[in-house]
């Protein structure tokens, strides 16, 4: 006949520790994996933006200081602003791919073109001139 063992008194409590111990270091191994893999990293969100720079330039292609640039989230018809630099440049940055957008320049009553960057353009970086070649238009 054999006999099985069975733990002495005591024995059962400790392991029931022992195993409620490494169930909670097990638990917060995971909780500590999750919150890593959960964080954003700020490298693929800063590749989710884009950025327009160009230069502001008159008739005869001369860069035009202070002129105001005008940037329109066409979705929230939103409108951001710079004034263009001495060399005439300008940039927007950290602009939403998924939307689309409209940017034109005015001076001295005079105004550019209205340019559109689409959000199916897939180009992170946007290189403009706007061209100050015609009269504003009253609106």
């Amino acid at each position: 006949m054999s006999r099985q063992r069975t733990p002495g008194p005591g024995v059962g409590p400790m392991l029931e520790r022992k195993l409620g111990r490494m169930i909670g270091l097990l638990a917060v191994v995971a909780l500590a994996t999750a919150v890593l893999f959960a964080q954003e990293n700020p490298k693929a969100k800063e590749s989710q933006l884009r950025a327009v720079r160009g230069t502001v330039v008159d008739k005869d292609e001369a860069p035009v200081e202070t002129a105001v640039v005008y940037l329109k989230n066409v979705r929230s018809q939103d409108i951001i602003t710079h004034l263009s630099d001495k060399d005439g440049t300008f940039r927007f940055s950290g602009l939403d791919l998924n939307v689309d957008y409209e940017i034109h320049a005015e001076r001295d009553g005079m105004s550019s073109a209205n340019r559109s960057i689409s959000n199916f353009d897939t180009r992170k970086e946007f290189v403009l001139t706007l061209k100050l070649d015609h009269k504003k238009s009253a609106k």
